[in-house]
């Protein structure tokens, strides 16, 4: 029997892999109540900037992060990370096809980044999701749950990871090449952020995505 439901931490800016669950399961659960995890996607993102990839990651206030609970760790705000955030996703994405759509609502987040980094993730994934068409039912966990019925929910929570040893094996998904901003240039560069889907593909996006789910 194979799970039709998914649970799975927040990220930040997701790549395309965790926007894959969208399409490969019926309900996709987002963990809201587990202990932050230093080295993870939860405060790091990665783009195709003109020379190859580009790594952003959010600077957090110093302290034992990893025994807080999620919603509690805090942004560092002392450093001008958000503009220069958002000037390399400019530069990167500018002369995208679609970045002239897109990029309002998401410079508007980081003009006015949240105090934690749990809200200000899921602003921005509640604006991504505003500009696709999934259909999987999306819901936040209400409890933390150390183990899962696997035969039910299928337990994904640090299964997406910067590093490829800390991956797990992920049959479900399988990056599809698409067209990017600087593919001539670099080559393609598989399972970015999403915005280098939805700013270079727009509406398609969403076909792609599920193009990337292995039946």
């Amino acid at each position: 029997m194979t799970a039709k439901k998914i649970l799975i931490e927040l990220h930040y800016l997701p790549c395309v892999q965790f926007f894959s669950k969208l399409y490969a399961f019926e309900e996709v659960i987002i963990e809201q109540h587990e202990n932050y995890l230093k080295g993870s996607y939860r405060n790091r993102a990665h783009i195709a900037g003109a020379n190859g990839l580009l790594r952003l990651s959010i600077p957090l206030m110093k302290g034992k992060n990893e025994q807080q609970g999620i919603q509690a760790v805090q942004i560092a705000h002392h450093e001008n990370w958000a503009q220069q955030h958002w000037a390399s996703i400019q530069s990167a994405y500018g002369n995208a096809p679609f970045f002239e759509y897109y990029a309002d609502a998401f410079e508007s987040i980081f003009k006015t980044v949240p105090t934690t980094l749990f809200a200000f993730n899921q602003a921005l994934l509640e604006t991504t999701l505003s500009f696709l068409e999934f259909p999987a039912k999306l819901e936040w966990s209400t409890h933390f749950t150390k183990v899962t019925d696997e035969k039910e929910c299928l337990d994904f929570r640090n299964g997406i990871f910067p590093k490829k040893h800390r991956q797990k094996e992920d049959p479900s998904f399988e990056p599809k090449p698409y067209l990017q901003v600087f593919s001539d240039k670099n080559g393609f560069i598989p399972n970015l952020s999403i915005l280098d889907l939805l700013f270079c593909h727009g509406p398609q996006s969403s076909l792609i995505l599920e193009d990337c789910v292995k039946s």
